[in-house]
């Protein structure tokens, strides 16, 4: 979703975003679906095109999600060689969105 919403911050296709984003087409009409619904995403249709935004709630979103990132490093880096690394998945379970290491 991140990654999404960073592509579209300036506004942008939607081959791009699956492009960039490196998704099926499957997986990019599920995701377009469910950030447009949550309003973090916009389309502005134009008479030849339909243009993908990142709104300003997607943009806060994307600044909360580093400052998330930033902890679990800082965190990883605490725990020293031994504490290895983490990643964050936000995974979308029926009308629910939830974190998962």
């Amino acid at each position: 979703m991140a990654e999404i919403l960073e592509v579209a911050l300036e506004g942008t296709l939607k081959t791009q975003v699956m492009y960039r984003a490196n998704l099926s087409f499957a997986q990019l009409n599920h995701y377009l679906r469910l950030l447009l619904d949550l309003n973090l995403l916009e389309l502005k249709e134009t008479t030849q095109k339909a243009i993908y935004k990142t709104t300003t709630k997607g943009m806060r979103f994307l600044e909360s999600y580093q400052q998330i990132r930033d902890l679990l490093k800082k965190k990883s880096e605490n725990n020293g060689p031994k504490g290895g690394t983490h990643s964050v998945f936000l995974v979308k379970r029926g009308n629910q969105v939830i974190c998962k290491e």
